[in-house]
Parts: C-alpha cells; sequence; structure tokens
C-alpha cells in the first residue's frame, strides 16, 4: 500500500455503516428526551480552561484535557464535558429564563486517555439536564430517562443497572467513620477507584491517600451496606418515585457510586453492563453550586452524560445492533443510451420532486451491469426507460428483490412508487 496518511490518534472516521448507527443513536436520544419534554441545545466546542478549573477535578484539567494556548497567550481547552457550559449559558441569562430548565444536546467531545477498546480520545456524548428545582423527584425523573432509553433500544434489567447513591449520605457517613473534612475528598476518589484495582492495591492506594487502618476497615463496612439507603429521606423517595413508574426493575442501591467530578452535591448515578465486569455506560448526579462558581447566583441542577463508544459495544455482545439501512436511495434510474440520458434525469427530478430519494445510473453501461450494481447497493427498484418504452410514455420497473417486472405509465410512476413503497 503507498503511504496513507494516518488519523489523528485517538480520533474516529465515520464511514456510512457507522454513521448509520451514529444516527441511530441519536434519533432514540432525541426521541426519549423529547418525551420527557426537554428542549435542545448545544455549547462552544472550545472554552477557556478555567472553566473546569475550579470545579471538575484535577485529573480532567491536567491529564485528559486538549488544552492550548490561543494566539493571545489565553489557555483554552477543546470540551471535555459540557455540564460547565450549561452552567455558564444559563448564568448569563438567569433571569430571562423560565424554570425548570430541561435541555438535552448531542455533540463531540475530547478527552486526551490512552485509546482503548470502549476509550477514544474523540466521542459523541449525550448532556441532559434539569435546572432550576431542587427535589427527589427531579432526580427520578433523570434516572427514569435512562430507564426508559434502555428499554426503548431493548436493554433489560437483567443487561444494565442504573445504580444510586447519594453524597450527602456519604459525605455523613464518613464523619461518622472518623474522616476528617480535608480527607474527604480524597476518600471519594478513593471509593471511585475501588472497581479498577484488585483488593489489595485498592487497601495501599487507600493508605497512601492518607486513611488510616481502622478508617479503612469501617471504609469497607459503610461500602457493604446495601441498606443504607433507609437512612436517607431523599433515595427513598426516589426509589419510591421509580416504583411508581413502573421502572423500579432497572434501578439499585450501591454506595459505591460516589462519581469522580468534584461538583456532585446530592443525589449521584451510573448505568453499568451488568454482564461485562459493569462497564459504565453513563452517570450523571445533582450539583447544587455549579451556577454561582461560574458567576451566575445559586440554582440547583442534576443531569447525566453518555458517550456513544462503550454503548454500541454492549448492544454488539447482546445481539442487539440494529439492522440499519445504510443507503437511503429507494429508486435507481437506468441509463439506456446517450439519446434517453435527458429522458432519464427528467424522471428522476419528477420522482424526487414528489419526495422520493433517488439515484441515476452515473453513466452509460449495459442494463445487467446496471442492475448488478444497484442490487449491490440495497436499491430495491430500478427504472428503465428504453426507446420503445419513452415512444410509449411509460417505463418498466425491476423489483430486485422479486426479479419482477412490470410496465408502468410515466404519468402514474408517483402513485405506483407511493403504493409499493408504503408496503
Amino acid at each position: 500500500m503507498k503511504n496513507i496518511i494516518h488519523p489523528v490518534k485517538g480520533t474516529r472516521e465515520f464511514y456510512p455503516p457507522d454513521m448509520a448507527l451514529r444516527n441511530w443513536l441519536y434519533e432514540n436520544i432525541r426521541k426519549v428526551s423529547h418525551a420527557f419534554g426537554y428542549s435542545e441545545y448545544d455549547g462552544p466546542f472550545l472554552e477557556p480552561i478555567d472553566l473546569y478549573a475550579a470545579k471538575s477535578g484535577e485529573e480532567l484539567v491536567k491529564e485528559q484535557s486538549f488544552t492550548f494556548p490561543d494566539r493571545g497567550g489565553n489557555l483554552i481547552t477543546l470540551r471535555p464535558e459540557l455540564t460547565p457550559s450549561l452552567a455558564r449559558m444559563v448564568a448569563q441569562k438567569q433571569y430571562q429564563l423560565i424554570y425548570p430548565l430541561r435541555w438535552w444536546s448531542f455533540g463531540p467531545f475530547w478527552r486526551y486517555e490512552k485509546p482503548q477498546k470502549g476509550r477514544t480520545r474523540e466521542f459523541f456524548q449525550w448532556n441532559i439536564d434539569m435546572v432550576g428545582v431542587q427535589s427527589p423527584q427531579a432526580d427520578a425523573e433523570l434516572i427514569a430517562i435512562c430507564a426508559v432509553f434502555f428499554k426503548n433500544i431493548g436493554l433489560t434489567p437483567n443487561q444494565v443497572q442504573i445504580l444510586v447513591n447519594d453524597r450527602e449520605l456519604m459525605d455523613q457517613k464518613l464523619s461518622e467513620a472518623g474522616i476528617s473534612q480535608d480527607l474527604k475528598k480524597a476518600t471519594l476518589i478513593v471509593i471511585d477507584r475501588q472497581d479498577k484495582m484488585n483488593a489489595s492495591t485498592w487497601k495501599s492506594y487507600a493508605l497512601d491517600s492518607g486513611l488510616t487502618d481502622a478508617q479503612f476497615t469501617k471504609l469497607n463496612e459503610l461500602l457493604e451496606n446495601k441498606q443504607l439507603f433507609k437512612e436517607s429521606d431523599s433515595l427513598k423517595q426516589i426509589f419510591s418515585v421509580l416504583e411508581a413508574m413502573d421502572l423500579a426493575d432497572y434501578v439499585a442501591f450501591d454506595p459505591k457510586i460516589v462519581r469522580g467530578l468534584d461538583y456532585y452535591t446530592g443525589t449521584v448515578f451510573e448505568a453499568r453492563d451488568v454482564g461485562k465486569s459493569m462497564r459504565a455506560i453513563l452517570g450523571g448526579g445533582r450539583y447544587d453550586n455549579l451556577v454561582n462558581d461560574v458567576g451566575g447566583d445559586p440554582l440547583s441542577g442534576v443531569g447525566f452524560a453518555m458517550g456513544d463508544v462503550v454503548l454500541p459495544l454492549i448492544l454488539e455482545d447482546y445481539g442487539l445492533l440494529p439492522d440499519l439501512r445504510i443507503n437511503p436511495t429507494q429508486i435507481m434510474v437506468t441509463v439506456f443510451d446517450e439519446t434517453l440520458i435527458n429522458t432519464s434525469m427528467q424522471i428522476a427530478s419528477t420522482l424526487r420532486e414528489a419526495g422520493f430519494c433517488v439515484q441515476t445510473y452515473p453513466e452509460i453501461e449495459k442494463l445487467g451491469k446496471q442492475f448488478k450494481n444497484t442490487d449491490k447497493m440495497g436499491i430495491r427498484y430500478a427504472v428503465v426507460i428504453g426507446s420503445d418504452e419513452a415512444e410509449a410514455g411509460i417505463v418498466q420497473v425491476k423489483d430486485m428483490k422479486t426479479r419482477e417486472q412490470e410496465s408502468v405509465a410515466q404519468k402514474d410512476l408517483i402513485t405506483y412508487f407511493s403504493r409499493v413503497l408504503e408496503d
């Protein structure tokens, strides 16, 4: 092969089958977002690094962001997430907006991570948030959106679970375990990384982070307590709402879920694949201070984000990838010879104006080759206009699936295709 220039490491190329899957995912995201009454929005792809430095966590800012100086010397970054942009956008028009806001978005993001299966440096992400209300019912609604989305695309509670916890509850329990306020942030990181390490490595990491043996023992007991949610009125209300919505099978309490981002203040949740080492699919939670932190007045929010890389792998594992139509073309208008090129073009144009997706064969070839190419591309119908057909005001329509062919008057073509394509 010639020396082809490679794409940037960790970026993605969307050939038509990949693009069809991305569009399918977008349509399902749009469907469930609109079903719950959320409006679509988006923010800038470039942001000042200061937007993330305060609240997103050191790992994201120092290790995962694509950061560079602009020509004025200001540090900017390709956006690694959207919630801080959302908070700023709300703060800018805080008293012009109608609350609660229900907003969603699906767009590209970048993180400087080690590329591997299920993780790329460039990805698309669904973000959905409710801003301006602080209640367990709002938290339950965002979790319900996750569950309904999974249900819509065919994933069952046996395949995916949404694990829920409360950072306020954990803060209280860490205090009871004798963990001081200045050690709590490090402890949350320890909890968040438990699933990424074996038991001995994790214990060493915890002790290196400042925990004593006694505190580590109490932390272990805390993380094994599956009934802890009963001490949280908020969590009990959330589970009650989800039970009423007949979605409780998708949801479980897990004290190990704390989420790594610094701005979460209350409910936190992650959806994980049950069958493959609990791979994370999406995550989110409540943030009560973020709008204030970017210059607005205090305003509560809750939301989640889901990347587009892991979910297709999970659907593939469970045999749930959709069989998508790659080529949108419904009709191929063949070209019989040079004298009939304009006739073929005119018929194709008429069909397009009627709303059909139509290709015209781009060069003069034997009909057999045109039919073969039409079949390979998955186009169902081929239209043939030879000299005899043109003189008689008809065409031959060949069904590439059944191999049957019939004569149709040119004036009746729109009616004919409206009927057969509807079937």
